[in-house]
């Protein structure tokens, strides 16, 4: 197994949290927000017998990394929204996700990809964007792609990372920090990480590696919504 995919890039992800819990998840990304790998300094790890029958309410498996991270710590996650009281999943569609995030307004933007991303959960990171980890079909890796939202200039929603792994791999500083990754897709070109990005493009924005608004400009828009009488996004936006 590649050391640079899944587990094993997720075990040299844990390596560097042990070695300092407390510190936080985002240096590298923003020096400037304290998100700490752990809350307390104490991993919380996901009990045995529950992470080994843990499926997404969908039913779809649990990625090998998320499911490695879990074996190590919850604690994380949890902070960002993604269990109910009892433990259970708490995913959100990509709709409500946004409106919580960031307004009503915006949420009733993405309702049209809603459907086709129904199983969300915020990650660390952005400060104006969001990152999201969304439960689609997986790629070779059995990873589920993890999106960039950002409302700064146009709204934007794009493959940022291949999977969790990746994400992880990123946010603890052991990506490279220049030029191949200036931009949210830029990862659609990498030599390593670039055909898992593909898939996602495939899968997820009908080939393309984002959709921009005005969104009935996308090839995805085309396929998900062929006859809206002119009243898509852009219309309910206007108003």
């Amino acid at each position: 197994m590649s050391p640079l995919h899944g587990v094993p890039l997720t075990e040299r992800v844990i390596e560097v949290v042990r070695r300092d819990p407390g510190a936080s998840a985002l240096p590298y990304l923003l020096p400037y927000v304290n998100v700490p790998w752990v809350e307390g300094g104490e991993a919380r790890p996901m009990a045995q017998d529950v992470l080994a029958g843990a499926v997404f309410p969908s039913g779809r498996p649990l990625s090998p990394s998320l499911r490695a991270w879990l074996a190590y710590d919850t604690s994380l996650l949890a902070r960002h929204g993604w269990f109910t009281p009892d433990g259970a999943f708490a995913p959100r569609p990509l709709d409500q996700l946004v409106a919580d995030e960031l307004g009503d307004f915006w949420g009733e933007l993405f309702g049209w990809l809603s459907g086709r991303f129904a199983e969300c959960f915020l990650l660390p990171g952005g400060s104006d964007s969001r990152r999201i980890l969304a439960v689609t079909e997986p790629d070779d890796e059995g990873e589920y792609p993890v999106f960039a939202l950002d409302l700064d200039d146009m709204p934007f929603l794009g493959l940022m990372y291949p999977g969790f792994d990746v994400y992880l791999a990123d946010t603890a500083g052991l990506l490279p920090r220049e030029g191949e990754l200036d931009g949210y897709t830029r990862l659609i070109d990498h030599e390593t990480y670039g055909p898992r990005m593909r898939r996602h493009a495939t899968q997820c924005f009908a080939g393309e590696s984002c959709v921009e608004y005005p969104f009935e400009s996308t090839p995805v828009y085309a396929e998900l919504c062929p006859e809206t009488g002119g009243e898509g996004p852009a219309g309910r936006a206007a108003r």
